[in-house]
C-alpha cells in the first residue's frame, strides 16, 4: 500500500458553522473586489462543502495529484468562488490571491480551470457536465481497486439537462457506491423559479426511480449534512445522492432568495453590510 500523504479529512472538532461564516466574509469580498460573479449558488453551497471537505474528502493540499485521493466537482462552476474560498483556507494556495478573482492571468478563473489551479479535478462551465465526469471518475476508481470517493455538487438548474440523467441512469448500471451526487436544490437560477422554468419535482422519487441511494437533507444544517455524508459511505452498491435544500444568497438578508444575485456583485457598500450581517449572525 502506498505511503499516504498527511491528509486533511475527518477533523472531528472542526467548528464548521464558524469556518463557513468566515468563508461567506471570503466570498463576498472576493466577488466585490472582481466586480462580477455569483454570490447567490456560492452561498448557498458553502456549509455543504466546509463539511465535505473538512470532514470527509480524503486528499492534500501539498499533493493535490496523489493517487489515492477522493475527487470532487463542483458541476455548478459558477459558484466557484465558495470553492476557493474553502482552497484557500486548506492551503492549496494564499489567501491573498482571493482578490485576484475574474482578474487576467489569474489562476482563479470565473468558472474552475484545473490546468491553472492545482486541486481542481475538472473545469467545469458549460452546466450539466459534472456528474457525467465524475461517473468516469468513480468508475476508473472500481476498475483500479483505488478506495477513492467522487463526489459532485450539482445545481438544481443544471438538473434540467439531459445529460445528467443519462449520468443517474449509468451510475447504478456499474454500481458506483463510491460516487455522491450533491444536488445544490436552492429553488433559482439565473432565468428564475426552477419550478417555473422546468419543474424537477419529486426530485428525490425520480432519482431513487433511477435505482440511487437517495437522502434530502437541510443544505445548512452542518450537523444534518455531517450525517447523511457519513450514511453516503456505506456502500450497498447504489451510488449515493443528497438532495440539499439550501437558500440562494444564505446568510444575506438581501440576497436570500433573491434571483437577481444569481450573478451580480456587490458595490462596496452592499458588500460592508453583508459582511456585518454575515458576522452578526442575521
Amino acid at each position: 500500500m502506498p505511503n499516504m500523504p498527511n491528509t486533511t479529512a475527518a477533523a472531528p472538532d472542526v467548528d464548521c458553522k464558524s469556518l463557513a461564516r468566515d468563508l461567506r466574509v471570503d466570498i463576498i469580498r472576493m466577488i466585490e473586489a472582481a466586480g462580477s460573479g455569483h454570490p447567490g449558488g456560492s452561498l448557498s453551497i458553502i456549509d455543504i462543502l466546509t463539511v465535505l471537505y473538512w470532514k470527509f474528502l480524503k486528499h492534500d493540499p501539498k499533493k493535490p495529484d496523489w493517487p489515492e485521493r477522493d475527487r470532487f466537482i463542483l458541476s455548478k462552476g459558477h459558484a466557484c468562488p465558495a470553492l476557493y474560498a474553502v482552497m484557500a483556507k486548506r492551503g492549496y494556495f494564499d489567501k491573498s490571491l482571493l482578490s485576484t478573482l475574474r482578474k487576467l492571468d489569474s489562476p482563479l478563473q470565473g468558472h474552475p480551470d484545473r490546468l491553472r489551479l492545482p486541486g481542481i479535478e475538472f473545469s467545469t462551465g458549460s452546466l450539466g457536465q459534472g456528474l457525467s465526469v465524475g461517473v468516469g471518475m468513480a468508475y476508473a476508481a472500481k476498475l483500479d481497486k483505488n478506495a477513492a470517493r467522487t463526489y459532485v455538487v450539482l445545481g438544481d438548474g443544471e438538473m434540467q439537462e439531459g445529460q445528467n440523467w443519462e449520468a443517474f441512469m449509468s451510475a447504478p448500471k456499474f454500481g458506483l457506491d463510491n460516487l455522491v451526487a450533491i444536488v445544490d436544490h436552492n429553488g433559482g437560477q439565473i432565468d428564475g423559479q426552477v419550478h417555473d422554468v422546468m419543474d424537477l419535482e419529486p426530485l428525490a422519487d425520480k432519482l431513487r426511480a433511477f435505482n440511487w441511494d437517495v437522502q434530502t437533507v437541510d443544505g445548512h444544517d452542518d450537523a444534518a449534512v455531517e450525517k447523511a455524508l457519513a450514511a453516503a459511505q456505506k456502500s450497498g452498491g447504489k451510488p449515493h445522492a443528497l438532495v440539499a435544500k439550501t437558500i440562494k444568497g444564505k446568510g444575506v438578508s438581501f440576497m436570500e432568495g433573491n434571483i437577481g444575485w444569481h450573478g451580480k456583485a456587490p458595490n462596496k457598500d452592499e458588500a460592508d453590510k453583508a459582511v456585518a450581517e454575515i458576522l452578526n449572525g442575521k
